[in-house]
């Protein structure tokens, strides 16, 4: 893919929704699959394959780096490391992480996966770089309502484990 076609509005939002929406909604459709725990990866190799994937992808296509044909490879790996990305999140292999690591991982995982999109701005195609980080939204979204559902999980147990209010402590009526 040359310069001008990588640096597309279409393109770019394409690339952000396949990591951000295309791909984790493939991976909870399939999440009982037994796939998963032959290909899963500790979330601290899967968090950076991702994110240096995302980057070359973008930035190679930026600066016309790399031979012919390159740039379609590193598109084809890109859906390959947001599975990888996905899975310690979404499916229940051995490497699953827990609520709190999961959230951490993906408000982490947010602002990486911008960081190219802030060089594409800097180069000149503002669009392009909006369109990116605009279709990267849904993992910031994803991130809080995981947090709020643990929250809110762990409220309803402190609750339910929470002494009797009629004959328990008296600052808790």
């Amino acid at each position: 893919m040359g310069h001008a076609a990588s640096m597309s509005v279409t393109g770019m939002a394409w690339s952000a929704l396949l990591v951000s929406v295309a791909v984790p909604a493939a991976v909870r459709a399939l999440r009982h699959s037994p796939l998963w725990n032959r290909i899963s990866v500790p979330a601290p190799l899967a968090l950076p394959l991702l994110v240096l994937t995302h980057a070359w992808a973008i930035l190679a296509g930026l600066a016309d780096l790399g031979p012919p044909g390159a740039a379609l490879v590193t598109e084809s790996l890109l859906p390959v490391t947001a599975v990888l990305f996905w899975l310690p999140v979404l499916t229940r292999t051995r490497h699953r992480l827990d609520e709190g690591a999961r959230c951490l991982y993906l408000f982490l995982a947010a602002p990486l996966l911008d960081l190219p999109a802030v060089a594409v701005i800097a180069a000149g195609h503002s669009a392009a770089g909006l369109a990116m980080i605009v279709g990267m939204l849904p993992l910031g979204g994803a991130a809080a309502a995981l947090t709020w559902s643990w929250a809110d999980r762990e409220e309803r147990e402190a609750r339910r484990l929470a002494p009797n209010a009629s004959g328990g402590d008296p600052l808790a009526r």
